[in-house]
């Protein structure tokens, strides 16, 4: 492959980069839909796909990952965020689990609970790009670090602390894929091939 074709290769993988964004049960209830899509487009980001659907939990439970280590991770951030706020936690007295895997599989359970409460949005989007800068116009998981300017610093204030002791997932409005191997996969589970639509 020349350098001229390798370059070429670069700019189409660019251009053609594309990525999933869930609009959660919070951001439909609250009337949310429109503001967020504008910031989307506003941004430059093409949207090539876009469907209201109340999804299954059959669909959810593929979503969102079942590994241990990404289970394992739940159960350390819940830990992590009661210890930032000295909170003692006994997690067989309060959430009758051994470990931070049964504990993460609860916190799997909380979310997928969240995300059939209601109707979602899903939408795929297309840029150069497309992956970082839905990351970056989203916000950090927790709405309240995110910065002003995010959709989740400007539209949620939802805190872990009330999450978990409530004994629910984190309302933070919307879901975006956290790299490209997580995009592709996503977007294959979410639309058909058929459902995306380019457009000059």
């Amino acid at each position: 492959m020349s350098k001229m074709e390798k370059l070429e290769k670069i700019y189409k993988n660019l251009k053609e980069e594309k990525t999933l964004v869930l609009l959660k049960p919070d951001a439909v209830k609250r009337g949310l839909i429109g503001e967020i899509i504008k910031r989307f487009e506003n941004s430059g980001l093409k949207i090539i796909g876009l469907q209201m659907v109340k999804p299954t939990r059959n669909l959810l439970d593929k979503h969102y990952p079942k590994t241990k280590e990404w289970v394992e991770n739940l159960g350390n951030n819940f830990i992590k965020t009661c210890e930032e706020y000295k909170i003692k936690v006994d997690l067989k007295k309060d959430f009758n689990v051994n470990n931070v895997y049964e504990l993460g599989l609860k916190v799997r359970e909380w979310l997928l609970d969240y995300m059939c409460s209601g109707p979602i949005i899903k939408i795929a989007i297309k840029g150069p790009n497309a992956v970082e800068i839905v990351r970056k116009l989203v916000g950090t998981t927790l709405p309240f670090k995110s910065p002003p300017g995010t959709i989740r610093g400007d539209f949620s204030i939802d805190n872990p602390i009330i999450a978990n002791l409530e004994k629910r997932a984190i309302q933070n409005l919307i879901h975006a894929s956290g790299n490209k191997e997580e995009a592709k996969y996503e977007l294959n589970l979410w639309f058909k091939k058929n459902e995306l639509i380019d457009y000059n």
